[in-house]
């Protein structure tokens, strides 16, 4: 972990200024001071990018401690590999590669039934109590159904449903074409309707 940013450190992802850097710099730029060992360019991308992709791994392992571990060892494999950054894909692309590959070992080490989401991340549009259960019961359906998907239909129906990326994005972090992801995105939707059905 020598040499990493302590303002990169897990855990500690939530908002810590833009590093001393305009929201207005591009992630390319930060990017590219990144790769030349610039610490505040790079906890400038993590405070942007940093808990999207927390938020993503988290769906993908279903473990609050799992996820941290994994965001943890993502952002160690950026901080090292980005010298080798050459920009072929935007940053966001790339890091949330690295987070998906990241993802994926964790799950094959330590497969893990699905638990509650933690209660901060359960969103609720009222504050009625039985609402509120209902809520959270569809959201724990809703992991259980998504820890069916294969996983690469996982990432593809996550990276689109709830970090809103691209088709073309998408593509790029799981190495595959924009049709692959179409069709992944529609079994997993279908799946997903199948599953969820007692929800409507």
């Amino acid at each position: 972990m020598a040499g990493l940013p302590s303002g990169a450190i897990v855990g500690q992802v939530e908002a810590v200024g833009d590093g001393g850097y305009a929201g207005a710099v591009s992630d390319l730029s930060l990017a590219r001071r990144a790769a030349l060992r610039d610490r505040t360019a790079f906890t400038a991308l993590v405070d942007r990018h940093g808990p999207a992709m927390y938020r993503y791994v988290l769906r993908m392992v279903q473990d609050p401690e799992v996820a941290a571990d994994c965001l943890q060892d993502t952002l160690v494999a950026a901080w090292t590999g980005f010298p080798a950054f050459r920009g072929e894909s935007a940053p966001r692309t790339w890091l949330f590669g690295i987070a998906t590959r990241q993802a994926y070992r964790h799950r094959s080490r330590a497969a893990r039934l699905p638990g509650p989401l933690p209660d901060d991340l359960v969103e609720s549009t009222s504050h009625a109590p039985d609402q509120d259960a209902v809520d959270t019961a569809l959201v724990e359906a809703l992991d259980i159904a998504l820890l069916g998907l294969p996983p690469l239909q996982r990432s593809c129906w996550l990276l689109r449903e709830v970090e809103g990326l691209h088709y073309a994005e998408i593509a790029d972090i799981l190495g595959t074409t924009h049709d692959s992801v179409r069709g992944m995105l529609h079994r997993a939707r279908a799946t997903l309707a199948e599953r969820m059905k007692g929800w409507r």
